[in-house]
């Protein structure tokens, strides 16, 4: 009795044994997907303008991860994100010999910095600025309104994955530890 061996058999066992030495050489360079941001603490609150749009995505992905509360009691919250500026800029970056707007720069600007208890600084006043190309042609005005708007999401996806990724990176432990003393250097014979 011969075992008969087709063509489909041997197409399945190819792929595999192709995929073999990119999985290996994936597995060797430390490549692995990226993993939920950890957080060293419990509670944020986020003092930001209540219409923010980015307050509001902050907010769904903090409480996304399960590890950390959004909330609004300054005396409960562990860490403060205190947002210092929020702007969406626009300015023309080519013009057609017509003098019509061929393309825009989108900006979006995101300023924070980020308290511990007592006021104890943990992050200093930083500054995020994500930056966009927009082509523009008046008679599809109504639809390079959306697309712009599709750019400021993008972008504004983007400083949140920032924040997040800075928010998880900030240990309590050492914010609360006292400051060690400075010791002096030894008195130099003169």
């Amino acid at each position: 009795m011969a075992t008969r061996i087709t063509h489909a058999d041997c197409k399945g066992s190819r792929r595999a044994f192709l995929a073999l030495p990119i999985a290996l050489t994936l597995a060797g360079c430390g490549f692995k997907l990226r993993q939920p941001p950890h957080f060293n603490f419990k509670t944020i609150r986020l003092a930001m303008p209540a219409n923010s749009a980015l307050m509001l995505q902050l907010t769904r992905e903090l409480n996304a991860t399960h590890q950390v509360q959004v909330i609004a009691d300054p005396a409960k919250a562990e860490v403060t994100l205190v947002s210092t500026g929020e702007k969406r800029e626009q300015s023309i970056l080519s013009l057609s010999p017509a003098g019509e707007v061929l393309e825009y720069e989108l900006r979006l600007r995101f300023a924070f910095r980020v308290t511990g208890p007592g006021g104890r600084e943990l992050v200093p006043q930083t500054e995020i600025l994500r930056r966009m190309n927009q082509s523009y042609s008046e008679t599809a005005a109504l639809s390079k309104g959306y697309e712009a708007q599709m750019l400021y999401q993008s972008m504004q996806d983007n400083i949140a994955q920032q924040v997040m990724r800075r928010l998880s990176m900030i240990r309590l432990e050492q914010a609360n530890a006292a400051p060690a003393p400075i010791a002096s250097a030894p008195a130099r014979p003169s």
